[in-house]
């Protein structure tokens, strides 16, 4: 099969087109032909050798893909050759097949393309996990996404809004604050502009919001500490805005505040597939009603991986940007 390659650690020009061994199934895992592969900044990093797969795991780029089911291992019994299908991965979605535990696939949603089935397995299984399994966000509270334009923010807005929350988003521009308005945001705030802790505090009486999700990390820490409310919980799932800070305990405390870190690709199998089961339940639903909607910016060829990775790097993308072989 052909798949993207890290010839050696560095820019987007190292990533090459190259014939590879196809993947050795296993007893409990599937085989799927890619029909999409979606870009995630993990594998930015993976790329410039800070993020390395997990043990067992294949070397490739790509953390979730859509495709056809062409073999099934000895264990599997839920799927069949032929279904049409989306999966998280733990890498190899950037290739003309892969191989995934057969509790990562999910059956791809109805009224939705094939091809831009890719574009949810990441987002829905991080979104669901953090936002609602763990820190409960409930209908009528308010909620705060850094990011609002990513790929992860776009569908928070959306899971959000059809959870009865109120949303908050930061972005860098007019026009992604724009096109987050229209997803549903409720508070649109450029955070190049506007200090978003004022903001915030602004539009919710100083109350602050009960949940914000963040890909910041220490450029926002104590920013999002400020803006949240008494019981309040902040999920950080990055750290562009850097990885090192200090706390106030005192805030913490005062204000009951819950802080919580998740990295879902190094998850075990077992929680992998306990978050997709949940995704199926809840969040799939939605999808099928079309009450929140595949945001894909542009599509590229697998030979252009190199082209694609410069886009994501210049964060003028809104939404997911796919792959396709």
């Amino acid at each position: 099969m052909m798949a993207v390659v890290i010839a050696t650690p560095g820019g987007p020009e190292v990533l090459q087109l190259q014939e590879v061994e196809d993947p050795e199934l296993k007893d409990n895992e599937v085989l799927i032909k890619v029909e999409a592969t979606s870009l995630n900044r993990a594998d930015i990093l993976q790329r410039k050798s800070m993020y390395p797969p997990p043990p067992g795991s294949s070397p490739y780029l790509g953390l979730e893909c859509s495709g056809t089911i062409e073999a099934v291992g000895k264990q599997v019994s839920r799927w069949r050759v032929g279904d049409k299908v989306c999966a998280l991965l733990s890498g190899g979605g950037y290739a003309e097949k892969v191989a995934v535990p057969a509790g990562q696939v999910l059956l791809a949603p109805p009224g939705v393309s094939l091809q831009d089935a890719a574009s949810f397995p990441e987002v829905s299984c991080t979104v669901w996990s953090t936002v609602f399994m763990m820190s409960r966000l409930s209908a009528g509270e308010t909620f705060l996404v850094h990011g609002g334009s990513s790929g992860i923010g776009t569908f928070a807005i959306q899971m959000a809004k059809y959870w009865g929350a109120k949303v908050f988003v930061t972005a860098g521009s007019k026009e992604k604050l724009a096109f987050c308005k229209n997803l549903g945001a409720d508070v649109c705030i450029n955070y190049k502009t506007e200090d978003f802790v004022a903001r915030v505090k602004e539009e919710t009486g100083g109350k602050g919001v009960d949940v914000i999700l963040d890909i910041i990390g220490a450029e926002y820490f104590r920013r999002n500490l400020d803006s949240l409310s008494f019981d309040g919980r902040l999920f950080v799932i990055g750290t562009m805005g850097g990885a090192v800070t200090e706390i106030d305990l005192r805030v913490v405390l005062s204000k009951r505040l819950t802080i919580q870190a998740a990295g879902l690709r190094n998850s075990s199998p077992e929680n992998k597939a306990a978050i997709v089961r949940e995704v199926e339940n809840n969040v799939w639903p939605a999808i099928v009603a079309g009450k929140v909607k595949p945001v894909v910016y542009k599509y590229f060829p697998l030979s252009e991986a190199a082209e694609a990775h410069l886009l994501m790097e210049s964060s003028k993308h809104i939404g997911k940007i796919l792959l396709l072989p």
